[in-house]
């Protein structure tokens, strides 16, 4: 083992924190600081510059494009004859909130996520886990660069922990669910697609989930049906759905 590594696994005043790492993700993280701040929710963060605070939000924005980059890798080659439009349901299931909250906890993530539980409520807790594991993944990424992400993805986290052709069963809509839910509390819905930021590619929808007039969840995708099924998914977890 390289002498850095030791040092950090034995005698760095951060030892704990590293060696509880490298059970969780099965190596030793070279920049520490990376990682700790894949774990920290807004909650608790502090102001950098300009507004912009020291989150995992910018991880998390990261992490997620790799994330999505690796997945539709491996979709691509294990369904060489399925058109675009199976691939990318199939993928918005592995990479929903729901699957990666439930993954973060399997993998113990809980133990090492920072916020302010005053805060949030239990409805806006929901997301810590995925959120955070989409910015270990940007974490990672920044870390250890993308062959070695790519690898750790496919052989630690969707070979070991996902079942694809079970989540291809799996019927999950979640406009659908949130329509349903509005009309029996008597709540009024809409979808609207709004006017891309500057610098955004302009081929991206975006789409707004709104509930009684509040904004609820978000999406953004190359087509406005499966940005309205993002938006949807993050307006369920939202409202605890």
């Amino acid at each position: 083992m390289p002498v850095n590594r030791l040092y950090k696994l034995y005698l760095s005043p951060h030892r704990k924190y590293v060696k509880i790492l490298k059970n969780l993700l099965g190596f030793v993280p070279g920049n520490l600081s990376l990682y700790r701040l894949a774990f920290r929710h807004k909650s608790v963060a502090t102001s950098v510059k300009k507004g912009v605070k020291n989150s995992n939000e910018r991880l998390e924005f990261l992490g997620d494009a790799v994330l999505g980059s690796v997945v539709a890798e491996v979709l691509f080659k294990l369904y060489p004859y399925e058109d675009e439009g199976f691939l990318t349901e199939l993928r918005s299931k592995i990479v929903s909130r729901n699957n990666l909250n439930q993954l973060a906890r399997k993998l113990g993530f809980e133990q090492l996520i920072e916020y302010d539980s005053r805060a949030l409520g239990p409805t806006r807790q929901g997301s810590l886990l995925g959120d955070a594991f989409e910015a270990l993944i940007g974490a990672i990424y920044l870390d250890k660069g993308y062959d070695f992400t790519r690898h750790f993805l496919v052989n630690h986290i969707i070979k070991a922990h996902i079942d694809i052709h079970t989540l291809e069963q799996t019927e999950t809509n979640f406009k659908s669910k949130l329509i349903e839910w509005c009309q029996r509390h008597s709540k009024d819905i809409s979808f609207d697609l709004i006017v891309n930021g500057d610098g955004e590619n302009s081929k991206l929808f975006t789409v707004q989930a709104s509930v009684d007039g509040q904004i609820m969840g978000l999406g953004k995708e190359f087509s406005k049906k499966n940005a309205e099924k993002l938006a949807a998914e993050k307006a369920c977890e939202a409202l605890g759905i």
